[in-house]
């Protein structure tokens, strides 16, 4: 077993952490300030082959593996979570379900705009009364002579205000309850409608957004089988959480930095606090548990590179990282004290944004059911 990474993952990992070094942390602040969407980020992103990074080069990718893909998520959601978080749902919920469910000619169509970066891509599942319970969607579609007519509507989508090209789930098949007869489908912006921005948090130089369709789309628009939506919707997940724990990672190690940068600087007593032992503490606490999360991520992320099964390992993967990016950017509001409850630091950014990663593409508590009856088999599952 090799724990160290390659020379050309290195080289991936160098790429992605010069440039949000220099086109996107000194920036992060001001975009979570004025909650702008920095479009002009992901030009850049796209010019460097990142909006594509693990895409085959035979459809415009980079042709690097997911476990770069993951590195350059980490590096980029570091200095802006917002970033991240836009590069994870354009690649891992939207671009890559296409390749792995998509027909020759949909793969052809839609896949190297987005790998080039010319499109942006968007996944939207849930809805107000279909979160965890995402069988439970009452998004409709209608079978019409030329394909389909689709109605509905969704919450929480990233993405939504500015992306090209939507994944979208609706029930097709009647009489059917659950995750049963839920088809997935391929729309344009201009076949959904926002109906608002949300205001969150954290994550603010990101866009979620409320959508509203109702439109006709042609048979060609199915995104895999019929009534087989829900596992398009799960197998995307699964790696999807993946990448957020990546961006746990990230959040978390920035934190780590600005909590060790000032412990260095600061005195009390005469003193760096860095020789108090209480803070020596606190970070060897911090360093310890983020590397046990990024492990847990990499490991992850090999797995579905090789094809591997890896749901439980991204559900542990995004269960321990999330967590770990919570108590830790906590923890370095401790360290910076006062300072660290301001807005000229930026930990307490760090906080607000990685609470979220505890909560969507599945929440912690949804990855412990995973987990747990993965353990327990048909025990584990609902009688």
């Amino acid at each position: 077993m090799d724990f160290e990474l390659t020379s050309e993952h290195r080289e991936i990992q160098t790429l992605a952490r010069e440039f949000a070094a220099s086109e996107i942390a000194p920036f992060a602040s001001e975009w979570d300030r004025d909650r702008r969407f920095p479009a002009e980020v992901f030009s850049k992103l796209a010019d460097l082959g990142l909006m594509g990074v693990c895409v085959p080069e035979e459809f415009d990718g980079a042709g690097c593996d997911f476990l770069s893909y993951v590195l350059v998520l980490e590096e980029l959601s570091r200095a802006d979570a917002g970033v991240g978080v836009t590069l994870a749902v354009h690649t891992s919920a939207c671009t890559l379900p296409l390749l792995m469910f998509g027909t020759t000619a949909q793969i052809a169509q839609y896949v190297p705009p987005l790998a080039r970066g010319e499109a942006l891509g968007a996944f939207a599942l849930t809805e107000a009364g279909a979160g965890s319970d995402a069988g439970a969607i009452v998004s409709h579609g209608t079978e019409s002579a030329t394909g389909w007519h689709l109605a509905g509507t969704k919450q929480w989508i990233t993405n939504g205000s500015f992306a090209d090209t939507f994944i979208v789930f609706a029930r097709t098949e009647t009489g059917v309850e659950g995750p049963r007869g839920i088809s997935a489908f391929i729309l344009d912006a201009s076949q959904v409608a926002v109906t608002r921005e949300e205001h969150k948090l954290g994550l603010n130089s990101s866009s979620t957004v409320d959508l509203v369709f109702d439109t006709d789309v042609l048979a060609d628009r199915l995104l895999g089988e019929r009534g087989r939506g829900f596992g398009v919707a799960m197998a995307t997940l699964d790696g999807g959480r993946i990448g957020i724990g990546a961006q746990a990672v990230g959040i978390a190690q920035a934190a780590l930095d600005a909590a060790c940068a000032y412990a260095k600087e600061r005195r009390a007593f005469g003193k760096a606090i860095g020789e108090f032992q209480a803070i020596q503490q606190k970070l060897a606490t911090m360093a310890t548990e983020i590397e046990a999360a990024r492990l847990l991520v990499y490991r992850a992320a090999m797995l579905k590179e090789h094809g591997k099964p890896h749901t439980v390992a991204g559900a542990q993967a995004k269960l321990f990282a999330s967590e770990v990016a919570r108590r830790q950017t906590s923890e370095a509001i401790q360290v910076l004290g006062g300072y660290g409850y301001t807005k000229e630091a930026p930990v307490e950014r760090y906080f607000r944004d990685a609470k979220v990663t505890e909560i969507y593409e599945g929440t912690s508590e949804i990855q412990r059911l995973v987990i747990a009856r993965s353990l327990l088999g048909e025990l584990g599952r609902p009688s």
